[in-house]
């Protein structure tokens, strides 16, 4: 990459990036149609609500390039919070180029100054081989959970999203 690569804590001003780039992830890797006004509002809730989570962003040449969010579980049996990344996106363009491991470092440098971080955690798309070799070369591996869900559809949650 010929410019400096940066990963920094996103701001509200990157709110639209950071919407457009899941707009996009959801396409990419569901084929998921989203509703852009409820990914939007959804983006700018987690800025008002810091006691959710944050966003990261990675940037090249003053242009925001990639996105991930970060979400806290707490563990009873660690008694710390595990940071689940999330809506990881980079740029096609800006794929292959370490863009990820840089926002991956920064994530590691902030959780070693939180003193009750205990660890990572993402979930990946079954199908999505590329992602999961891209993870494993960056330290994290599979663990042996299957992630279940249940999901509440209504206003509350969908806000007119389609579901393809």
């Amino acid at each position: 990459m010929s410019t400096p690569l940066t990963a920094r804590d996103a701001r509200i001003v990157d709110a639209e990036t950071i919407a457009a780039f899941n707009i996009a992830m959801a396409w990419d890797t569901e084929h998921k149609r989203l509703d852009a006004d409820t990914v939007l509002r959804g983006v700018r809730t987690l800025f008002a609500r810091p006691e959710h989570g944050f966003y990261v962003v990675a940037e090249s040449g003053g242009d925001v390039i990639g996105s991930l969010m970060v979400t806290y579980e707490w563990s009873d049996w660690r008694c710390g919070l595990f940071w689940w990344i999330q809506s990881v996106y980079v740029r096609p363009e800006h794929r292959r180029r370490g863009v990820l491991r840089e926002m991956i470092d920064f994530l590691k440098t902030k959780a070693a100054a939180a003193p009750d971080v205990c660890g990572f955690r993402l979930y990946v798309e079954k199908g999505n081989h590329v992602a999961m070799s891209t993870y494993e070369k960056l330290g994290l591996h599979q663990v042996y959970y299957r992630v279940y869900e249940q999901e509440f559809l209504g206003e509350q949650t969908t806000n007119g999203a389609s579901h393809d």
